[in-house]
């Protein structure tokens, strides 16, 4: 499988693709204005404890008051408090450093932890931590004692605070770059300690990299071949980054200074406007239509235009295993997360909802971010979860419709206008006047002068007064005004 980041730099954005076998699979943005903040460690102030929730707000200068749990708090030594109660661990106005681990979200504040964790491109440093860890995803058992026995030398040898993880990237890695990157954590760390004491309270600790770099240290693997950067500034900076940190991939950072937009060079921009879309297309004729809220995201499968061959089950056994390739690859693109429902076409025979389960856990192999999934139930539905940590790309993209505040749909123009009756005999019951002027958008008021003309003259009569229209352009299908006259 061939495999290529594009960077694509402007002022106010970075935008990261992940190219596979010349598709898109997955696009990150990241703002000036709205940088993410997982990663961020701040001196926070408790603002109010919650005993019902077992959770504590805390003050570290953002928007809204970001969200600790008491399962997420350490203490003094490091170790986790799940059965204490909130109360005992921290008090309002207590001050505590912590460290973002999900974005807001919608109406959410960030969520919180204490328990500090400082990444590097091979090695993962907790300051609460006393050992050494392995990444579950390093399968073979001989590397992951290698390794556990790297790290326990070299942490004895330092005779240094907190422990540290070996990450995915650790994989066949010597023990002179693990040195390196322990020492490199290890600074930072100190850096961190001594700003915490010279700090105020709701005041920012230490923030993550910037998009382009977070992206070498954490995507750039064994199967990219090449990271092209359109922004020679932002190419210099992680040239420099890889060279010092991550030497073995700085050849395959590449500047783009083509004429021709990056994003245009796999149709990328295509799919991310194809991927606000709530209805997605498969190649055999079927589609699916995806639907987040604010509960759950739902994705339904259909056939659609796909007759099949053979007969109705292998028509819809093989629609159902496209459906799972093309649903793991528009989690990962769309960033959807929480809680996800499928709906599959219904399958009648056993081994083929086995083959199923097994295509999509296949295809969620190559998620970075950890999912669960269950059985098909009883109902024909799969249940899965998927971790969010950031908003999906169309919160990012998008906002609630002006006109439908969100619903995706607008009351009809007959359904406004029969709303107006009934608005002009209240109206005309409460106040003595001669005449009232409806004041309604294009469509509601040719709707009026049309369909509804004989409803409108009979009105008119039986309340003894004048209605006029009058077209407002700004007013949406569902706004109108009756003003007395």
């Amino acid at each position: 499988m061939s495999e290529e980041i594009l960077i694509n730099v402007t002022p106010p954005e970075t935008r990261v693709a992940v190219i596979e076998n010349g598709v898109l699979q997955e696009v990150i943005i990241e703002r000036a204005s709205r940088r993410g903040l997982v990663g961020n460690i701040y001196k926070g102030r408790i603002a109010r404890v919650l005993p019902g929730m077992q959770a504590a707000f805390v003050d570290v200068g953002l928007e809204r008051a970001a969200f600790l749990h008491a399962s997420d708090i350490a203490d003094a030594d490091g170790n986790s408090e799940r059965n204490a109660n909130i109360t005992d661990l921290v008090r309002e106005g207590g001050e505590v450093v912590v460290q973002v681990v999900k974005d807001p979200l919608g109406t959410k504040g960030a969520r919180l932890t204490t328990y500090i964790s400082i990444p590097s491109r091979h090695l993962v440093f907790m300051p609460s931590l006393d050992n050494a860890g392995i990444s579950q995803k390093i399968e073979s058992e001989e590397e992951r004692q290698r390794l556990r026995d790297v790290l326990t030398g070299l942490m004895e040898e330092s005779d240094g605070p907190g422990g540290f993880i070996a990450r995915t990237a650790a994989e066949g890695v010597s023990k002179e770059m693990l040195h390196a990157d322990m020492l490199y954590l290890t600074r930072i760390w100190h850096s961190i300690q001594e700003r915490v004491d010279a700090a105020g309270v709701s005041e920012l600790i230490h923030e993550d990299l910037p998009l382009a770099r977070r992206a070498i240290r954490d995507m750039v693997g064994e199967d990219i071949e090449k990271v092209r950067i359109d922004s020679r500034a932002t190419w210099s900076k992680a040239k420099n980054f890889a060279d010092k940190f991550i030497p073995e991939i700085s050849p395959r950072i590449e500047y783009y200074p083509g004429e021709r937009p990056i994003f245009d060079l796999y149709g990328v921009e295509d799919e991310i406007q194809k991927a606000l879309q709530c209805k997605v297309d498969l190649k055999s004729g079927g589609h699916l239509v995806i639907d987040q809220t604010e509960a759950m995201t739902t994705i339904d499968v259909n056939t659609g235009a796909f007759v099949g061959h053979r007969n109705l089950e292998e028509t819809i056994f093989k629609t159902n295993l496209e459906a799972a390739q093309a649903i793991c690859r528009q989690l990962r693109l769309r960033n959807l997360g929480g809680i996800i429902i499928i709906d599959f076409i219904d399958m009648l025979d056993e081994e083929h909802k086995r083959q199923v389960i097994r295509a999509l856990e296949k295809a969620l192999a190559h998620d970075h971010t950890k999912t669960a999934i269950t059985e098909v139930s009883t109902l024909g539905l799969v249940e899965m979860t998927r971790k969010r940590t950031r908003e999906s790309l169309g919160h990012v993209l998008c906002e609630p419709c002006s006109c439908c505040g969100g619903r995706g749909t607008l009351k009809t123009a007959e359904t406004t206008c029969y709303e107006i009756f009934r608005e002009i005999l209240r109206e005309s019951r409460q106040f003595d006047v001669e005449s009232l002027l409806v004041l309604a958008s294009q469509e509601v008021v040719d709707h009026l002068l049309d369909e509804e003309s004989t409803n409108l003259a009979e009105l008119g009569s039986f309340i003894g007064k004048t209605i006029r229209l009058q077209v407002e352009a700004l007013y949406t299908q569902e706004h109108y005004d009756v003003v007395l006259i």
